[in-house]
């Protein structure tokens, strides 16, 4: 009996100190778990003081791309330098792929959706200036740009679709 005795004295001397271990133990997890996430707040907010001034000029001269490549500005802009219909198809191709290569690097710093509907924007823009020189055969250079103007007048152009998400995109930012 006395043995039994003692071993309860025991668990009621130890009872209290594993109750208090198990409370500090969950405390001192929650406290690390706590450090730990504001610590993570604190480099991803400095962080964005850094990415977010590189992502709005990305977006800028995403909208700069998008707006040169607009089949109604390339076309007052890119001025025919001969009557061959494919030399200026040619040319106007080639600006858009010159202006794509210059802003290539901007895809690190928007969403893949964003890039994708660039992407898709500049190659639905060369499909149809490829559809305005088919569509003329026997048309000069005059002919095949107003028919790609008056396509565009009748209708929202790939860039301009491609610029307003690339607006709603930024509109998310803030």
């Amino acid at each position: 009996m006395e043995e039994t005795t003692q071993i309860i004295s025991y668990v009621a001397y130890l009872l209290p100190a594993i109750v208090v271990g198990i409370i500090a133990y969950f405390f001192f997890k929650g406290h690390t778990a706590n450090e730990e996430g504001r610590r993570r707040y604190l480099v991803q907010k400095e962080a964005q003081k850094q990415v977010l001034p590189l992502r709005l000029q990305a977006y800028e001269r995403i909208t700069l791309f998008l707006e040169r490549i607009d089949p109604n500005k390339l076309l007052v802009r890119v001025k025919p330098f001969s009557d061959s219909k494919d030399d200026y198809e040619n040319l106007l191709i080639k600006n858009i792929e010159q202006e794509f290569d210059h802003n290539l690097t901007q895809q690190i710093y928007v969403t893949p959706e964003c890039w994708n509907l660039v992407n898709a924007a500049k190659n639905a823009t060369i499909h149809v200036i490829r559809q305005g020189a088919m569509h003329e055969k026997e048309g000069n250079v005059d002919k095949m740009r107003e028919w790609l103007l008056q396509n565009f007048m009748e209708e929202v152009t790939p860039s301009q679709k491609a610029l307003a998400y690339v607006k709603k995109e930024v509109s998310e930012l803030f």
